[in-house]
């Protein structure tokens, strides 16, 4: 630790009392935490407090980050009049904002330290969490609006890359993947909790009033086209602009809207609708907007069941945050000590000429990539592959297990990291979403034709979440190392590599919004997640995991 952690003692003489005292406070004068005298008499509880800490910090990380990507199933039912494509783009810019500000997370650390980094971190969440819940009072706010509030969004994504890093400095080797295991895992749970908690805040007021939720049910919208007149649909239907019918009509799978064109041999928009079939339509009304599939619904029949409304405290899914960032933002001022490197942004760009760099940024790319991405198109996989049929089920009754499972078993296997090493775990984690990804695609689950395959689907998802979560103890496990000979260089890694699995909501979002817009499926994408899990599964066995490899780990 003395090749890298010298900063303190090397001020003169005349520094005057008060700078001193300031330095005190923020800086450690001393950290050897592989000297086991040290580490007993003080080192230990010094890393446990500040693991607490930024653990506690580090939930709330992950649970503002994926705030968006569970207020937006909400927003069509508000009244919001936003495009799936819309939907989709609300739940990827988390991911792309937090993975430029992971980048920059990287570097920040050595310079400012522990303190003052988790502090100022935790106070900018306060900008989403404020600025999110006064917009969804108003559904007259612009997109461009909850454009800005979603990159907001990616301050609580950026943190992981700077606080992971520090809780690594602060362990002796021995003790790294327990602790890193422990502060990832739990971090993670984050995911879960915004997804858990949203639907029971929906019902506390914490401030502003209700806003009414409309939901519509598919079933009962099939039974009020067949109970209505083929000639009342149609004077329904021709009532509305041509940009509304445009939309509705979206909402059909192509193949199905060119049959039906070509056999009326009419382009006309209340011509094509008319002709549909009756299960096709009802869907395509199902589909659309709530509200407008409200007013559609009342003029064919007014005393309808398929239109269910409630009363929610929309804002209250973000407004519960801020008193838990003030308390948190407190105690990391007051409890967080840093320790102090010597290191300039440009000196920590020598992580880029190590090719185990970019090894280990394609394998954590697989395991958390593959985890937040999940973690954050797996509410709108259900709501657009599975929210259509009859019974269709609520996203965030089952979205939230699926990061729940996978921070568990961060956690656990954190522990067994230490035994058996990461590269195993990774081999494993590896083979485990492979063969997930091929059973949703040879068993239809992502492309489905009825509820029947819903369990099933859900039942490989969360096990694709669980193997995630046993490659994400595996990678940290193995960083410091692979980057044993600097660990300066082990905090810098992990902290870049975390940087670009960030972009995973990204990632996975657009590609399965694209896909699902243009042929109502995600096989394509799913089959795109095969070829660069065998790509990194591969890296990791040759480098790190088979008997001769060039780096055990």
């Amino acid at each position: 630790m003395d090749t890298y952690l010298k900063k303190i003692g090397s001020e003169p003489e005349n520094v005057s009392n008060e700078t001193q005292t300031n330095q005190s406070t923020t800086w450690l004068t001393k950290w050897e935490p592989e000297d086991e005298a040290f580490w007993a008499a003080t080192g230990s509880k010094i890393a446990w407090k500040t693991l607490t800490v930024t653990t506690l910090s580090l939930i709330l990380s992950f649970a503002s980050w994926f705030m968006m990507s569970v207020i937006a199933v909400k927003l069509p039912g508000l009244g919001f009049s936003f495009s799936k494509d819309q939907l989709f783009w609300l739940v990827a810019i988390p991911g792309l904002a937090a993975g430029f500000l992971r980048i920059i997370h990287t570097f920040i650390l050595p310079i400012f330290g522990t303190r003052h980094v988790v502090t100022v971190a935790t106070l900018l969440k306060l900008i989403p969490a404020i600025g999110i819940g006064f917009a969804v009072m108003d559904t007259t706010t612009p997109f461009w609006v909850f454009v800005l509030l979603a990159i907001t969004t990616g301050f609580g994504g950026g943190d992981f890359s700077s606080f992971m890093p520090s809780t690594s400095l602060f362990f002796p080797k021995r003790l790294k993947g327990t602790a890193l295991g422990i502060q990832a895992g739990i971090g993670n749970f984050g995911v879960s909790l915004a997804q858990f908690i949203t639907p029971i805040i929906l019902s506390v007021s914490i401030y502003g009033t209700t806003s009414v939720f409309t939901s519509i049910d598919a079933k009962e919208t099939q039974n009020v086209l067949t109970d209505s007149t083929i000639e009342k649909q149609k004077e329904v239907f021709a009532a509305l602009d041509v940009k509304t019918q445009n939309k509705i009509l979206a909402t059909v799978k192509k193949p199905v809207l060119d049959s039906v064109t070509t056999a009326v041999k009419s382009a006309d928009n209340t011509v094509v609708f008319t002709a549909l079939p009756l299960e096709v339509k009802s869907k395509a009304i199902a589909n659309a907007n709530p509200k407008l599939a409200e007013k559609i619904l009342n003029k064919i029949s007014p005393q309808n069941e398929a239109v269910n409304k409630r009363s929610i405290y929309i804002q209250s899914a973000a407004f519960w945050y801020i008193g838990f960032l003030l308390v948190l933002a407190f105690m990391s001022w007051f409890f967080l000590k840093s320790i102090p490197m010597k290191a300039s942004v440009k000196e920590q760009m020598d992580i880029f000429k190590n090719k185990h760099t970019w090894y280990c940024t394609i394998t954590y790319l697989m395991t958390f990539g593959t985890f937040a991405g999940l973690s954050a198109a797996f509410p709108l996989m259900i709501k657009f592959l599975y929210g259509d049929f009859p019974n269709a089920p609520d996203p965030l009754v089952y979205a939230f297990y699926g990061p729940l499972i996978g921070s568990a078993s961060r956690i656990a296997f954190g522990f067994i990291a230490d035994k058996v090493g990461g590269a195993i775990l990774t081999t494993i984690t590896g083979i485990g979403i492979l063969a997930g990804a091929v059973i949703l695609i040879t068993q239809g689950l992502v492309s489905p034709t009825s509820m029947d395959q819903f369990p099933l689907f859900v039942g490989v998802i969360l096990a694709m979440f669980f193997f995630t979560g046993i490659g994400n103890a595996g990678t940290f496990r193995q960083f410091p190392i692979i980057f044993s000979e600097n660990q300066r260089q082990a905090a810098g890694v992990i902290g870049w590599t975390a940087a670009i699995a960030a972009f995973g909501p990204f990632i996975f979002s657009k590609l399965i919004g694209n896909n699902i817009s243009a042929n109502g499926t995600v096989t394509q994408f799913f089959i795109g997640l095969i070829v660069f899990t065998i790509l990194a599964t591969v890296i990791n066995w040759w480098f790190y995991n088979r008997k001769g490899c060039e780096r055990p780990s």
